[in-house]
């Protein structure tokens, strides 16, 4: 069928085309889009660090409606409504342990931009493009999807919300909630205030820790941190981030987002015994950390990293609507919406930090 989606090609240049998407095949099933979020990861795949092949429809947070069914797909239904998170194939080691986000064939499945049999699911003129991002690709009036990565969703539930429980806010609050587990007599700082960083926070005040310190280069980030659940802030593009950070004690944990070294660094060494930082955000390729093993062993920290928070999504994404409808995360507060059409400017201001979370809204409709 033909279907309208969002082509990135390398110098960062997207057209909104007319592309051909096949039928869905085993595990799969076909999408009318109704909205999609946009993430960093589209970024850095559009400009060439995950290793996806442009021309490429990218797109990892879609929310939208089940049209057809492939073989096998048969816990989903036509006309039902749901949310599409990352790509796992649901049988290995990890993904029968609910460990989806680290699956044999996450890399594969995620930023390759093929099926694991080398197919794809979308033609541009001729030729097959990269259209299986995050096993869905999601930059899209419509999209085949892999079912290990659909959460059900209610029908009066806003798209534009709930698109981007898929990844950004997954990820900041299963890090909080699933990985760092603080309690509440705990002291956390949250590093990097966009979309995974406000998530944290957010988790963070749900888990009802005692202080939850927000730090990024941006007042306005940092005042909207506070407004969200933070207890203290530090605004960092010009201060001493380590003395800054010691005006407030030590931390029991902390969440960076920013993949920055001397941030993590400086994280690292705010931390009480035993105390922990979880790295969520994305260093580039080749960066090291200078920490001295003796803190690790002497004082029982921890440093780990995080791929989306640990989530499992069917179960995590339930348990974050329940929060949404209890009106502990506050959604409408991050989100900004765009028509398809306006891709380039929701990605330009995603890149200048003009909004946090830029969510396109298709053509079939808005919820």
């Amino acid at each position: 069928m033909k279907i309208q989606a969002a082509v990135a090609r390398p110098g960062a240049i997207v057209d909104v085309e007319t592309c051909e998407l096949s039928a869905p095949g085993p595990s799969e099933v076909q999408i009318r889009l109704e909205a999609c979020g946009i993430c960093h990861t589209d970024l850095l795949a559009m400009v060439g660090q995950l290793g996806t092949p442009l021309p490429a429809v990218l797109g990892h947070e879609g929310v939208g409606i089940v049209e057809a069914l492939g073989d096998g797909a048969t816990h989903l239904g036509i006309g039902d409504r749901v949310v599409m998170s990352f790509g796992a194939c649901g049988r290995c080691r990890s993904c029968r342990g609910a460990s989806p986000a680290y699956c044999d064939s996450a890399l594969a499945m995620n930023f390759s931009g093929r099926r694991l049999d080398g197919s794809a699911p979308m033609t541009l003129g001729s030729s097959a493009i990269s259209s299986h991002f995050f096993a869905q690709s999601s930059f899209a009036s419509h999209t085949v999807a892999h079912v290990h990565n659909l959460v059900r969703l209610d029908p009066d539930l806003p798209a534009a919300l709930m698109a981007p429980l898929a990844c950004g806010v997954q990820t900041g609050m299963s890090s909080v909630l699933n990985v760092l587990q603080p309690g509440s007599s705990d002291r956390i700082a949250v590093f990097g205030c966009g979309t995974v960083g406000l998530a944290a926070v957010m988790a963070a005040r749900i888990a009802g820790c005692r202080e939850i310190v927000a730090v990024d280069l941006r007042r306005d980030r940092t005042d909207l941190a506070m407004a969200l659940g933070a207890t203290a802030s530090i605004v960092s593009g010009n201060v001493d981030l380590g003395s800054a950070l010691k005006k407030f004690g030590s931390l029991n944990g902390a969440i960076d987002c920013t993949g920055a070294i001397p941030v993590i660094e400086a994280a690292f060494h705010a931390l009480a015994q035993q105390g922990q930082v979880i790295c969520a955000g994305l260093s580039p390729a080749g960066r090291k950390l200078a920490i001295d093993p003796r803190e690790l062993v002497f004082g029982g920290r921890r440093l780990r990293g995080t791929v989306e928070g640990d989530a499992n999504p069917r179960e995590f994404i339930p348990e974050m609507i329940e929060y949404f409808r209890a009106g502990l995360l506050p959604l409408e507060k991050i989100v900004q919406t765009y028509p398809l059409i306006e891709i380039n400017q929701a990605l330009a201001d995603l890149s200048s930090s003009a909004v946090i979370k830029p969510v396109l809204v298709m053509p079939s409709g808005e919820n």
